[in-house]
């Protein structure tokens, strides 16, 4: 009977020693697998120009933190926040604020910006006229067709006394008030406008496309947004990856004062950096 104890004792001994090595071995293989699951690969979607080109100077930042850059490149403004939010991209690099926030309330989506990194004055373009007093009665302005940036445009339309709006953050051409000359609007997808310009008196084109195009916003525009908008552009992620190590060491990265530099030299002021 003793024996008979002694045995189950023993079992129970051995059982629980077995149970706490496989604990430890638990928590060894937890902490191994989070090791392993560590991101070295930060995947980013952007618009070519000036995005892609600020985040090819992030790329030896981020590698010296033992991080790899991909860089993906979009024409458009909705494929880049739909696979964020899906999960198909780390962050992308492309859009302002009101952009994002407006994009959020249309599409369910829930994106968050962790850095504001430049401004893009957004400027008016002809091929037709060298001074908006040329614009004739009737002429026709093509404007972007997402709603910030059409507001965008239009309120620099306003400004420099083509016509007026009604008050709002996302007026559209159905909002005009005042329109002195009949001056038509044409909404277009933003990456179209610098191929139109040939068939309309003029443009309302972002930045980024008009780089793309060859134009220079301090030479070519016939008139460009003060420095101080508001319009910064951002590094968007999906909001519940917003703490995490590798969005704070691109944050830092795309932050830096280097790439301040670069944003300075290279662009000349068409680009004003935003940090």
């Amino acid at each position: 009977m003793k024996k008979k104890i002694l045995s189950t004792i023993l079992a129970s001994i051995l059982a629980l020693g077995a149970f706490g090595l496989t604990g430890c071995g638990s928590n060894g293989d937890e902490k191994t697998a989070e090791k392993a699951e560590e991101k070295k690969t930060i995947t980013i979607g952007a618009s070519a120009t000036p995005h892609a080109e600020i985040l090819e100077k992030v790329k030896p930042i981020l590698e010296e933190k033992g991080y790899k850059l991909d860089i993906q490149v979009f024409n458009d403004y909705v494929i880049p926040n739909t696979s964020v939010e899906q999960g198909e991209l780390d962050a992308n690099f492309f859009q302002h604020i009101p952009y994002m926030e407006n994009f959020n309330k249309e599409h369910g989506t829930h994106l968050a910006y962790v850095a504001k990194v430049h401004i893009e004055p957004m400027g008016i373009y002809s091929e037709k006229i060298k001074d908006l007093k040329e614009l004739k009665d009737g002429a026709t302005i093509a404007v972007p067709n997402d709603p910030t940036n059409e507001a965008r445009a239009l309120k620099l339309l306003e400004k420099k006394g083509i016509a007026k709006f009604k008050d709002g953050d996302l007026v559209t051409k159905l909002d005009i008030t005042d329109n002195p000359k009949n001056i038509k609007i044409e909404e277009l997808e933003a990456a179209q406008l610098p191929r139109v310009l040939k068939d309309v008196d003029a443009a309302v084109i972002n930045t980024n496309y008009a780089l793309s195009a060859n134009l220079n916003p301090t030479q070519d525009a016939l008139a460009i947004e003060d420095k101080d908008s508001p319009y910064a552009n951002i590094i968007a992620v999906k909001e519940e990856n917003k703490g995490k190590e590798y969005v704070k060491d691109l944050v830092e990265a795309i932050n830096s004062p280097e790439i301040k530099k670069f944003i300075e030299e290279n662009y000349k002021g068409a680009i004003v950096p935003a940090f």
